[in-house]
């Protein structure tokens, strides 16, 4: 807490996530106390002329906390806190947002609260916020801006900057063009380090992230990399030739950010250059950029596994419905042909009530295990660890591992099933039943991700959807088959 205090005493944003959390908190507690004294004002001065100046001062009082809370604050955790807030709350808190933070959190905010941002600003804050981004920067908001916005921005770019937007705007969102920036270092091979470091002298400031600078020739062909740690510590005689690396990754505009992600993550890199087909160096993706990209696989994975697209989470009704409604109502068209199946075993489950009891566990176990293997496989299908050759001994494993698996866990269901019927044979068929759905939640488990992957498709969208239909459906199937051929 002392420190906190000093910090805003000296003026200091300090970065903690969790002084973000408790500073949303805040917010929210300020709207809340505010919005309640409010009230109270306006109860307590009907028909007093006083009433419209207290409210005034009241309301100037409120804005000028939260003024002063939010903008003390990184232009990111802004951004969350927006993306935290009803609609309503949130253009409140957006419009006390100083002017010179509104690029930065424009570009943090995620695309679901950005448009609702964008509509609240006149054409001059538009123009104003966007004008000072970078190319990159400005083609990721371009699908939110007014084209005469667009327009305006344009005619204020140099012509190398307008042609740097329509290559960016080029690429597609999830591919290395997509996220590269073009703000990069380029020297010339034939000079010596001690030219190259009175050229980053002369810079008022580098890049993010520059942990290396690029090669090239004189047409902008790459040539190799000079880490930082190389022109610091070699002579500063020496040409830049016989120090530069040329063991270097290079990413390709086309290639796909998770591609470039997991190359990240492998080598340990901070940036690598984006090279064209005939080896100029175009831009650069930097750590910044990767973190971002693995963010938004990773909520974008656990959405589409329940059959989602992302949304405002403070999002009308109808709006939500629309985004969710058609995998439930998938979900219910498998859960009426689980009903079914069960219904034509009416006679079996008449005959040995117990049975009602037990299908749930049959089928439970096994959804339950089918999405651990799922959860392998669309694990290992992003990290690209899943080919042709090595997909049916993969398949064999899980199959394996559900078998043994399945073993135990129908013996302790064979056990419970013998206790709460006193009958062994109820046992067996609920051993075999467990065992069988369990093969058939581990195929579902490896079949759709697999499949849906060859087809092109999203492994995750889904999945868990389809896995509980396979489990419930044929696990019903199994277990009440079994029990009419060897139980009536």
């Amino acid at each position: 807490m002392a420190q906190q205090a000093e910090d805003q005493l000296t003026g200091n944003r300090r970065l903690d996530p969790e002084d973000a959390q408790q500073a949303l908190t805040r917010v929210q507690e300020q709207l809340r106390r505010h919005a309640v004294v409010e009230q109270l004002v306006q109860k307590q001065e009907e028909g007093d002329e006083r009433a419209p100046l207290v409210q005034g001062l009241l309301q100037r009082q409120h804005e000028a906390e939260l003024r002063a809370l939010v903008n003390s604050l990184h232009p990111a955790d802004i951004a969350f806190i927006l993306e935290s807030l009803p609609k309503q709350e949130r253009e409140l808190i957006w419009q006390l947002v100083r002017a010179e933070f509104d690029a930065e959190v424009l570009v943090e905010v995620a695309d679901w609260v950005r448009q609702s941002l964008i509509d609240t600003m006149d054409r001059a804050d538009l123009v104003a916020a966007t004008e000072n981004m970078d190319a990159d920067e400005i083609a990721d908001l371009i699908a939110n801006l007014p084209p005469d916005v667009i327009e305006e921005v344009q005619k204020g770019l140099t012509p190398k900057e307008r042609a740097q937007l329509i290559e960016a705007m080029g690429y597609p969102a999830d591919s290395v063009g997509g996220i590269m920036d073009f703000d990069i270092v380029r020297v010339r091979d034939d000079v010596t380090l001690e030219v190259v470091l009175r050229y980053l002298r002369r810079q008022d400031e580098l890049p993010d992230h520059t942990d290396q600078i690029f090669v090239v020739d004189r047409t902008d062909r790459l040539l190799g990399t000079l880490p930082l740690s190389a022109l610091l510590l070699n002579d500063p005689d020496d040409v830049v030739r016989k120090v530069m690396a040329t063991d270097y990754l290079t990413l390709d505009p086309m290639d796909a950010d998770n591609e470039a992600a997991l190359a990240f993550e492998r080598y340990d890199l901070v940036s690598a250059p984006v090279i064209d087909n005939r080896g100029r160096l175009i831009g650069r993706v930097t750590i910044a950029d990767v973190v971002d990209v693995i963010r938004e696989d990773s909520e974008e994975q656990e959405l589409s596994r329940a059959g989602m697209q992302e949304e405002d989470i403070f999002a009308p009704v109808t709006r939500a419905l629309r985004n969710r409604s058609p995998w439930i109502v998938l979900n219910l068209c498998t859960a009426g042909i689980a009903a079914f199946v069960a219904s034509r075993f009416e006679d079996t489950v008449a005959n040995i009530v117990v049975l009602a009891f037990l299908m749930s566990i049959v089928a439970g176990i096994a959804g339950n295990s089918g999405n651990q293997t799922m959860t392998m496989i669309i694990r290992a299908l992003a990290m690209g660890r899943v080919t042709t050759q090595n997909a049916w001994q993969l398949i064999k494993r899980e199959f394996s591992i559900t078998l043994v698996v399945g073993t135990f866990g129908g013996l302790a269901a064979a056990g419970f099933a013998w206790v709460i019927s006193g009958s062994i044979a109820i046992g067996l068929v609920m051993m075999f039943a467990v065992i069988g759905n369990m093969l058939v939640g581990a195929t579902m488990g490896v079949m759709v991700p697999i499949v849906r992957s060859r087809l092109g498709k999203d492994p995750a969208i889904g999945s868990s959807v389809l896995l509980t239909f396979a489990t419930d459906s044929l696990g019903f199937f199994i277990f009440l088959g079994l029990a009419t051929l060897f139980l009536i």
